[in-house]
């Protein structure tokens, strides 16, 4: 039997293709299909109902065959089990699936089609959420949920089932990027494990019945940013459709979006960015943000800081694409630091102001609420503003740069003036930051800086220097006196073991005249090591 070959989607931009699934009463007959093209307009119109399915493609190795057209296709086994709970016994269902309504090797066509993808979804009449066959370990979890939320549990009969519970939750499904847009682009979401299907909204009432803690499972705050999404599917506006492209879903501007999930999985790491586009207010429509999956990741990178933090920025990007770093320099200003944090899977905290400006505007100490962020803010994390950026950033510092925890501190309410007043009154940026943004989940304190200890080394004695000043300015006078010495170490290394005249020529300076040309912070840190050493 020959294997099926994808036609040529028509050029129109709103032409998608639906998959029919052909009814069978025997459930381990072969999966027989046919595949249609149809307008994305006139389905919004509501003259064709159709379904969509959000899934992890999961593992490529036993793909298992479809029929299509009478044609095989291979389809990998996590959507093959999906596709088989979804075929009814008497009739055709009809639903968009990726995997096989794209021809994902077309890399223009996938590149158009990415760019509707929250039409899509928005347009389904629903959107089955499919976390994977019932294995024994899951098996009852989803029932569970649905009878929490309908309160049919007595409080011992939950303490024993949320084990259960936590390990559907760990899922991969709730890790993945895509699935935000597609959940937050339905109509209705009705969620599948197994043969077991319950409402969206049962599935959150449930969640919220149990009370699940934060801290037995740190997975759980990933789970929470999805379920909110869900929870909201029916309150969408129905004619979703007639928006502008610009402002499909306008659920928050693209970097708030970026801090909050930029950690999430994707088997493409260019889906970090474009799977957040359609959810985004500030599509960057001319730009090259734009899907396009002839563009290295190394390239989108450099597009997306310039985008965040305006073009003048220095950067370089290096590391694999799997994990590339953006190492980056920029002139900005201390405002303050984080001085308490509540532990309640909200980020509730205090900050402590160091600025003038900002003490002025806002005393000392403010209470500060964000949005939920991929990253976890800590106590005594640093909160800085950037040349030219209107919102303030929170960064960690490490031995001779600073880790960006969160690029845009955002509060949940959008209403909130104090990032534009913020950068309204602030007009002085003496500092250089030499800051790293990784998209990998930070580790504990000793394994970052493991990870981390040769990233910025071709920086690392000019980053020490300005990591110390930024350390003064928190009033920090004895790691700031730490990282000085180092500096002066680091040249006096140098000096030692090379001729003092082809320093000159390399540098420009000798240690000594460096030191005194910079006068002011030399001074300074003779300053600080005076107070250091009273203190000690």
């Amino acid at each position: 039997m020959s294997s099926y070959t994808y036609p040529s989607l028509p050029l129109k931009v709103d032409n998608i293709r639906l998959l029919h699934i052909l009814p069978n009463k025997n459930k381990d007959a072969d999966l027989q299909c046919k595949l249609r093209n149809y307008s994305l307009q006139k389905l919004g119109s509501g003259t064709h109902l159709y379904e969509a399915l959000s899934y992890v493609w999961g593992d490529p190795d036993n793909p298992q065959p479809i029929y299509i057209n009478k044609m095989k296709f291979s389809v990998r086994a996590n959507l093959y089990a999906a596709l088989l709970q979804l075929r009814d016994h008497s009739f055709i269902r009809i639903i968009w699936v990726d995997a096989v309504c794209i021809d994902q090797e077309n890399l223009e066509e996938r590149r158009q089609q990415v760019q509707i993808m929250a039409k899509i979804y928005s347009n389904a009449h629903r959107v089955f959420v499919w976390l994977g066959d019932e294995t024994v370990e899951i098996k009852g979890a989803l029932e569970d949920i649905r009878l929490a939320a309908d309160e049919e549990y007595t409080e011992h009969s939950k303490k024993e089932t949320k084990q259960t519970i936590l390990k559907l939750l760990e899922q991969e499904w709730f890790q993945r990027i895509w699935v935000l847009q597609e959940v937050a682009a339905a109509r209705h979401v009705v969620m599948m494990c197994g043969s077991t299907q319950i409402d969206g909204h049962a599935f959150c009432l449930g969640l919220k019945s149990l009370k699940l803690s934060y801290m037995a499972s740190p997975n759980l705050q990933t789970v929470s940013s999805v379920v909110y999404l869900i929870e909201r599917a029916g309150l969408r506006s129905k004619h979703i459709s007639n928006l502008p492209k610009s402002s499909l879903l306008n659920i928050r501007c693209l970097v708030e979006l970026i801090d909050m999930f930029h950690t999430r999985g994707a088997t493409d790491v260019r889906d970090k960015v474009y799977a957040l586009l359609g959810m985004s207010s500030d599509y960057p429509e001319k730009t090259s943000l734009r899907p396009n999956y002839q563009l290295r990741w190394e390239e989108l990178f450099k597009d997306l800081v310039k985008f965040v933090l305006g073009s003048d920025v220095s950067m370089e990007i290096c590391g694999t694409e799997e994990k590339a770093l953006a190492l980056i320099q920029k002139k900005g200003c201390v405002l303050g630091q984080v001085s308490r944090i509540e532990d309640d899977g909200k980020q509730n905290m205090k900050i402590a102001f160091k600025s003038q400006n900002a003490a002025w505007c806002f005393g000392n100490e403010i209470e500060w609420t964000l949005l939920a962020s991929a990253k976890s803010i800590r106590l005594r994390d640093i909160v800085c503003l950037l040349q030219g950026v209107s919102k303030p950033m929170i960064i960690r510092p490490y031995k001779d740069h600073f880790v960006i925890v969160m690029i845009a501190a955002t509060t949940p309410n959008k209403r909130e003036s104090f990032q534009l007043e913020l950068s309204d009154s602030i007009t002085y940026f003496p500092r250089n930051f030499p800051l790293v943004w990784n998209w990998e989940p930070l580790l504990e304190d000793w394994q970052d800086r493991e990870e981390t200890k040769n990233w910025v080394s071709s920086v690392k004695t000019t980053g020490t220097w300005n990591v110390a000043l930024i350390r003064g300015d928190l009033e920090n006078y004895e790691m700031a006196q730490m990282r000085f010495r180092e500096v002066i170490e680091s040249y006096e290394t140098a000096f030692r073991e090379e001729n003092p005249y082809m320093l000159k020529g390399k540098y420009g300076l000798t240690p000594l005249l460096w030191a005194a040309r910079n006068g002011p912070g030399f001074r300074r840190f003779s300053i600080w090591s005076n107070i250091a050493i009273m203190g000690s």
